[in-house]
């Protein structure tokens, strides 16, 4: 399997620099941005299999260049920030960051999180895995078809990131049985550990604003007061 390419923007040299020394260690293919403007020239103009984007940066923030990459793109961001607390974390949840580490970074943590984010990207690409399913998920007024990373609700197609699409398929593929926010984190993160409650809470908002939810009277995702989430049969 080719190395994956992993582009970092941050403008603090050192610690790009340090985030590529550990990167580079798995033999994964770095390239560095230090500012949000220049990280989207690099994305037009390359393809990346993820992207660690810092939050404070001239020019452009990360928050405004994560909401221009979401308007192209589904590659997995994971923000790289200073900023700890859970209003921060949420807001770039909120408008499309597949997950977050925050400053003094943590080696071991970083490649953890990376790894997570590239198995998930390895399993949702069609070419990845000959024994995807083919005929899909039908449960109602949903169809998912895992192999082309498609959703269908009323027959109207539905743009997903792949935490979104990671978690509905979760839900669909068990319909009836219900997932705590541990269960789904472990489940569609592959790792245990770190506030995973909130996490998973926001992107099953998120998720929930993309199908219409609000205005459906018959909801696809139930919640299980005390216990968690689940798509009826």
């Amino acid at each position: 399997m080719s190395a994956k390419n992993i582009l970092v923007v941050d403008d603090e040299k050192e610690i790009a620099d340090l985030i590529e020394i550990h990167l580079m260690s798995q033999d994964y293919n770095v390239t560095k941005a230090n500012d949000g403007e220049k990280c989207l020239k690099l994305l037009e103009e390359n393809k990346y299999d993820l992207i660690l984007l810092d939050l404070m940066m001239p020019k452009l923030d990360g928050i405004e260049t994560l909401k221009r990459i979401r308007e192209k793109s589904n590659v997995p961001v994971i923000i790289v920030t200073a900023k700890t607390t859970e209003k921060d974390k949420i807001q770039g949840l909120n408008i499309g960051a597949d997950d977050y580490i925050t400053k003094p970074i943590k080696p071991l943590e970083l490649l953890a999180r990376v790894k997570a984010q590239l198995r998930r990207f390895i399993q949702l690409n069609p070419m990845a895995n000959e024994e995807e399913d083919t005929e899909g998920i039908e449960i109602r007024n949903l169809s998912i078809n895992k192999k082309f990373h498609e959703v269908l609700v009323d027959g109207e197609q539905i743009s997903l990131t792949k935490i979104e699409f990671d978690i509905l398929y979760l839900l669909a593929k068990n319909a009836g049985k219900v997932f705590s926010t541990d269960e789904i984190f472990e489940n569609v993160w592959n790792e245990k550990n770190y506030d995973t409650t909130n996490t998973v809470m926001v992107h099953i908002r998120r998720l929930r604003n993309k199908l219409k939810e609000d205005e459906r009277q018959e909801k696809i995702i139930t919640t299980v007061w005390g216990i968690g989430y689940k798509i009826e049969k």
